[in-house]
């Protein structure tokens, strides 16, 4: 590949993920998402865009942008099977033909269905990953309910297993009970009834157990117990001890164990501060890492980004879309600077 055409696809990719988290959009009606259904919606045209897109003498990079990033989910399944009923060509398959490298796997992630791009994000992460626990544990702690047990349920239809045993199999002591729990999906729901005695006997239970073999207790209670409802006993653990339960976390547990219970820890606290950090993170290695930006961007996109941006703007003092343009021009810059020297 020429570094013109490999700017371009980091351009186009730059272009893509910004627009998700785009700073002038507002939330959609309903949600906290920052991608919205597309009030004037037509398969047809949608379709008509995407074929001279992809068919014309070169490949209109800035259409297929337009068309996935104004759309939702919904709509571009609608118009992945519209594409294929009146072209008998998959969309999926044709923009993959059209396209490559990090541009390519976002098209991807941006035509599959959520369950399915989760599903995918899962096996790859216990499979050939060296972040197990990290993608593994966004992925189970973060998703609703319903989405979680469609996602599993995908998981074991596509890839003849089921993530349960896969989790037995790829992880081990503390990490893997903490990930088979989550799996389960038996967090309890908020009542809107504040048990004042539940969470004292909560917080006896988390001091009793910051002793040795304190794993069953710990589990139980940060993955059954609603978010509401910890973010209590965590206020009156530490009213308690006169530590956070990060501090106990830290102090009583160590390696996969301390590191996923400090995940889920932060997840509780807030969700949308967890998934900033993360893309802070993304953000500060050598090079971008599309992989986590793609897959937070997207599969927050329609449910909490708003908030997200929020909360990335104010701990780290500017917008998350001017952060992704301006770490991508710079590899594009230093990849351009490169060439000129050979």
């Amino acid at each position: 590949m020429s570094v013109s055409s490999e700017n371009m696809g980091h351009s186009v990719t730059r272009e893509i993920l910004s627009y998700l988290g785009l700073a002038n959009k507002t939330a959609a009606w309903g949600t906290l998402g920052t991608l919205r259904t597309f009030l004037s919606f037509s398969v047809d045209k949608d379709v008509q865009r995407l074929l001279r897109a992809i068919t014309g003498p070169g490949v209109d990079h800035r259409t297929i942008v337009d068309v996935l990033t104004n759309r939702s989910r919904e709509q571009r399944q609608l118009i992945s099977r519209a594409f294929q009923e009146r072209t008998q060509q998959d969309l999926l398959k044709s923009l993959q033909a059209a396209l490559s490298g990090n541009l390519e796997r976002i098209v991807v992630a941006l035509l599959q269905p959520a369950a399915q791009f989760d599903a995918q994000e899962l096996r790859t992460a216990l499979k050939a990953s060296d972040s197990t626990e990290d993608v593994a544990m966004e992925i189970l702690a973060t998703r609703a309910p319903a989405r979680l047990q469609e996602c599993l349920a995908v998981y074991k239809h596509n890839f003849q297993a089921e993530a349960e045993e896969d989790i037995k199999c790829e992880t081990s002591g503390m990490l893997r009970d903490l990930l088979l729990a989550l799996g389960k999906g038996a967090r309890e729901s908020h009542s809107g009834i504040i048990d004042y005695h539940l969470e004292e006997r909560d917080v006896q239970v988390l001091q009793q157990a910051a002793r040795p073999s304190p794993e069953n207790a710990w589990i139980l209670i940060f993955t059954q117990r609603s978010p509401e409802h910890l973010i209590r006993v965590f206020d009156l653990y530490q009213r308690c001890t006169g530590q956070a339960v990060e501090e106990a976390i830290q102090k009583h547990f160590r390696a996969d164990a301390q590191a996923a219970l400090l995940s889920l820890a932060s997840v509780i606290r807030n969700t949308p501060l967890y998934f900033a950090d993360k893309l802070q993170l993304a953000l500060q290695e050598t090079e971008p890492n599309y992989q986590v930006l793609m897959r937070i961007l997207i599969s927050r996109s329609e449910t909490d980004l708003l908030s997200i941006r929020a909360e990335f703007k104010k701990k780290f003092g500017k917008s998350l879309y001017s952060s992704i343009q301006e770490f991508s021009g710079k590899i594009i810059e230093e990849q351009t600077a490169e060439q000129g020297q050979k």
